[in-house]
């Protein structure tokens, strides 16, 4: 001021103590409201957006529906909004004090279900649609977002190979179509139908999870449409305040239960009554036997305690211009097989910006990097993998000599197998680590050519690189060091433009369609290089060229491009008849000339009954719904240049010097076309009593057609096979759902949701009839084909021989089925199906003001499985493996002629029969967990949104009569899975 006018430094005061003066006005002008926001029943509603309308500021309801926002004058409007709820404007006035009901849409309704290329009512779904929210994905931590999926959703089966850390999940929508090809669904991320599982997903950045069950839903993606479509919605922002959501979990696993193997006394006595069998003289002496006592436990030994880690850390919010969400996520899994892990570092984002009235930008992405060590060797026979070793060590043996070198077991006992491995070798002289890197990003423009009519140009990359490092030190047992590096690149190109229409006339009619042309560009590379005698294990695979011996490095690379047009129509009149109509013609160039091209049309057609004036005030019928739809969709069965004459690459000798060479595959190349399957679905969705009881019911017939399948070739023409269009297969069958709201009154409230399904499929035809044998087994005692295709029967038929009891010896009689007086491959017969009778899953949800309570049960009923496992666990007599105690107290003597296993004798014949089929029926309980927000009652902060602690137990009680470790760590064949775990969880969401 000093060096201001005279004038201007007298008025300064007088200036300054106006602004004070407005200041003070407006501070008095606002006012604080608070207020309590209910639901229909009275009840708080948490999660409610409270607004000043026009502006930025807002605030949303704590666990109990309280709120308390400055509001700032008399003419003050707040904006309630909350999903499947209707938007109430409040005008405040100069109440300091408010409570307000919300008025329930009719089962949320308008809620918003994404499909192909676009978003629709719920009310206005005229396909088979299931939907799993966010919550029910992250009710439990995993490291693949399928998991939380079993049992979810009617019609969706679950297959989980392994229970190792970071194990690939399977799935099957409506049962299998293929033999040749793929039958696990499409994966659509945030629109980019991605390869494979979406395994570098984090759970809690999903925000939803679509699954597109008939031909109506799925015909929109033609060729990849035939096994189902998953649809992936990452989290997005939403106008309002800037919300910073943690969340933080700890997990302890443990083996699900052991197998009761013989302790040492019982495995001496074993061998020696198996000495005594053979007239071979007894290894050990009664002496040895008295000393012995329990002897090691090489399954505490192999298996561990193990924890899971999971943090993840998310910002989002926006304005009328910009919606935003940013993610980072860190998950941590050992397994619990000592030295097997799986670690994910993952950033999502997703943004979105009104550029102008014309213009949006939306931008999402996700990248990751995976890091993982596997140590779930299976399959094997006598101990000679990691799992097989782990039931078959001696328990008279333990991990290390006294001198601390390991003990080599084939040596120990001169009736022991030669290929038994101490697991110790697997453990630390062992490695096998995956890297991998995952890049998805999509980049879209809108543009909005009128109000109803927006122009959509996006496009986006999928890559993957992946790094795959094995390596056999030199201890292992007769081992000069073994190492194989692997390397491979994929990446997709993907470029999709379509037309959106959306537009209502005379409030009755209304309809939505979408055209569009897309190109999808896939390259895949591979390296693999290895070799064999190191002088130091010092480099590992990080230094091929010092092996003595090395490999021939082999290279690959493949390319396919996908184009297609598409287009769709949604008509729906006064909002009770509804008609969906679709097609899409895609060309692929993997396919043969003349055959590159299909077309996949669908049509379906709804009827809302519950709008009709007959049902308009019935008290029990509150939402009806009937449908039903017809389509085809296609299977891309075909790998790149399967159609084409592919040289192989050799080598030989010309006049003593080694010369390149190429020359023809064994494979002759085929005219193939798509496999097609054509499906049939009628549906209703059902609401009663206000729809606190909510029903759908699905029945569907699915017939494929075309089936590619490999053809066996007479040695003459100078192919040993060739694939051909052979086959068909139908699945058929019916799927129940149902949500009800079992209790409500005041705070407490309770919610069921279950499902069940019921799936029977067969093959059709084969080439020329002819039965196709597959998945065979080679343990040594046994080395046959398990299952069998064939016409009018169920594919996942196991096949091998039955069982007639025993002979005079104690050694098994089999069925002579064909009765021509000699045991042949021509009897054996069907012993088994892989195919569940139905699959299910209950959950329940108990809350009470900040507590809540949930149970998720999930089974599998009717199902058989081939334990492989048992073939050589518990019939592989006479070269000292360990066994269930069940082979050493329930075997033949002349005074048990009805026992479960035969007389222990190395002459005792096994064959592929019954033995090995055990019913792999299964009730589960998956997840159960309380929990509490202790935002709602113990700490009250205007900035502290939620604080909720929780904790969980996974896995914890399984119901089944399966002998060994799991029943669903495997489909069909159990060969030494690595086994599932259980854990207890303890966790924390924060909300600010």
């Amino acid at each position: 001021l000093e060096s201001r006018p005279l004038a201007e430094r007298i008025q300064w005061p007088e200036r300054i103590e106006k602004e004070e003066r407005k200041i003070e006005l407006l501070r008095l002008a606002e006012h604080e409201v608070k207020g309590r926001v209910l639901d229909e029943l009275g009840t708080g509603l948490p999660g409610v957006s409270v607004v000043v309308k026009g502006t930025q500021r807002g605030i949303s309801t704590d666990i109990d529906g309280q709120f308390s926002l400055s509001v700032p004058g008399e003419n003050t409007v707040l904006v309630f909004s909350f999903v499947g709820y209707e938007t109430r404007e409040i005008i405040v006035g100069n109440r300091s004090s408010l409570e307000v009901t919300m008025n329930p849409d009719l089962k949320s309704l308008e809620e918003l279900v994404v499909i192909g290329y676009g978003v629709v009512k719920k009310s206005d779904l005229t396909g088979s649609v299931s939907q799993v929210k966010a919550k029910e994905l992250n009710a439990f931590p995993n490291a693949n977002v399928l998991q939380s999926l079993s049992g979810r959703a009617p019609g969706v089966h679950i297959r989980q190979g392994s229970g190792a850390p970071g194990a690939g999940i399977s799935v099957r929508i409506r049962g299998g179509n293929s033999i040749q090809g793929s039958n696990e669904p499409l994966y659509v991320i945030d629109g980019f139908p991605v390869n494979g599982n979406p395994t570098h997903l984090n759970n809690s950045d999903i925000e939803s999870l679509e699954i597109l069950k008939d031909a109506s839903a799925t015909a929109i993606y033609g060729s990849r449409g035939a096994n189902g479509v998953v649809i992936i919605t990452t989290k997005k922002g939403k106008k309002g305040r800037t919300h910073v959501d943690f969340e933080t979990s700890y997990s302890s696993q443990k083996l699900i239960r052991k197998l009761d193997l013989m302790n040492a006394k019982e495995y001496a006595q074993f061998y020696n009554e198996q000495a005594v069998n053979d007239n071979i003289k007894p290894f050990f002496s009664q002496q040895d036997i008295d000393n012995l006592g329990e002897g090691f436990d090489w399954q505490d030994f192999v298996f561990q305690r193990a924890p899971i880690m999971t943090s993840a850390l998310n910002v989002s919010g926006g304005n009328e211009k910009t919606l935003f969400s940013i993610s980072g996520s860190v998950f941590g899994q050992q397994g619990i097989i000592k030295g097997s892990n799986y670690n994910r570092y993952s950033l999502q984002t997703n943004i979105s910006h009104k550029a102008s009235d014309k213009f949006t930008i939306d931008f999402t992405s996700t990248v990751s990097r995976v890091a993982s060590e596997r140590k779930d060797s299976g399959g094997g026979s006598r101990g000679g993998s990691m799992i097989a070793a782990a039931i078959s060590a001696p328990p008279t043996l333990t991990p290390y000599n006294q001198d601390g070198s390991y003990t080599v077991l084939s040596t120990a006992y001169p009736f022991i197998a030669t290929d038994i491995r101490n697991p110790i070798n697997f453990i630390n002289e062992q490695n096998s680590a995956i890297m991998a890197n995952v890049l998805l990003a999509n980049l879209g423009l809108s543009y909005k050519i009128t109000p109803d009519l927006i122009l959509k140009v996006a496009g986006g990359i999928e890559n993957r690189d992946d790094r795959t490092d094995n390596y056999t030190t030199r201890k292992f047992f007769n081992s000069q060091g073994i190492a194989n590096v692997g390397s491979s690149q994929f990446t997709s190109l993907l470029n999709e433009n379509t037309l959106n229409y959306i537009r209502t006339f005379d409030d009755k009619h209304s309809l939505s369609a979408v055209a569009g042309m897309t190109l999808q560009d896939s390259r895949a590379t591979s390296l693999n290089a290895g070799g064999t005698g190191f002088l130091s294990d010092i480099f590992e695979s990080y230094n091929i060229g010092a092996a003595a011996n090395q490999n021939i490095a082999t290279s690959g690379y493949s390319r396919s491009v996908l184009v297609s047009f598409l287009g769709r129509v949604n008509y729906a009149y006064d909002n009770r008849y509804l008609v969906t109509a679709s097609i899409r013609r895609d060309g692929s160039s993997v396919y043969s000339p003349g055959s590159k091209w299909g077309h996949f049309p669908s049509a379906a057609l709804a009827w809302r009954v519950s709008n009709e004036d007959f049902l308009a005030d019935n008290r029990v019928v509150s939402d009806l719904k009937l449908r039903t739809s017809w389509g085809i969709t296609g299977n891309q069965g075909v790998t790149p240049y399967m159609t084409l004459n592919n040289l192989v690459a050799d080598r030989t000798i010309f006049n003593d010097a080694l010369a390149n060479t190429f020359s023809p595959g064994t494979r002759l190349p085929g005219n193939l076309k798509w496999e097609t399957t054509a499906q049939f679905d009628a549906g209703l969705d059902l609401g009663l009593f206000g729809n606190r009881l909510l029903l759908t019911a699905d029945y569907y017939v699915k017939n494929t057609r075309d089936l590619l399948s490999v053809v066996s070739l007479p040695s003459s023409l100078g192919y040993t096979s060739t694939v051909m269009n052979v086959g068909k297969v139908q699945n058929k069958g019916i799927e129940f759902g149902a949500d009800a709201l079992i209790l409500k009154r005041g705070d407490l409230v309770w919610d069921v949701n279950a499902n069940i399904s019921f799936n029977r499929n067969k093959v059709v035809s084969l080439y020329g009839g002819e039965d196709i044998l597959r998945d065979n087994i080679g343990v040594i005692i046994v080395n046959d084909a398990t299952g069998i295709l064939r016409e009018g029967r169920p594919i996942g038929q196991f096949w091998g021989y039955k069982e007639a009891g025993y002979d005079s010896n104690g050694f098994i009689v089999f069925k002579d089925v064909n009765e021509d007086g000699t045991i042949t491959q021509a009897d054996k017969t069907y012993i088994g199906d892989a195919n569940p009778n139905f699959i299910y899953g209950l959950s329940s949800n108990l809350t009470y003001k900040g507590f809540e309570f949930n149970m998720f049960w999930q089974g599998s009923q009717g199902n058989d499985i081939f334990n492989a496992s048992a073939i050589t666990n518990t019939m592989d007599y006479g070269f000292g493996l360990n066994m269930p105690r069940s082979v050493f107290y329930n075997h033949w003597t002349p005074d048990s002629p009805d026992a479960q296993y035969p007389k222990i004798s190395l002459r005792s014949p096994v064959r592929m029969s019954e033995r090995f089929i055990e019913d792999g029926s299964y009730l589960r309980l998956k997840n159960i967990s309380i929990g509490y927000n202790l935002a709602s009652g113990l700490i009250r902060s205007k900035a502290l949104r939620n604080l909720y602690v929780y904790v969980s137990g996974q896995n914890l009680l399984t119901f089944t009569g399966y002998s060994w470790w799991d029943p669903e760590t495997n489909f069909r064949i159990d060969h030494n899975s690595y086994p599932v775990a259980k854990s207890v969880t303890a966790g924390v969401r924060i909300g600010f």
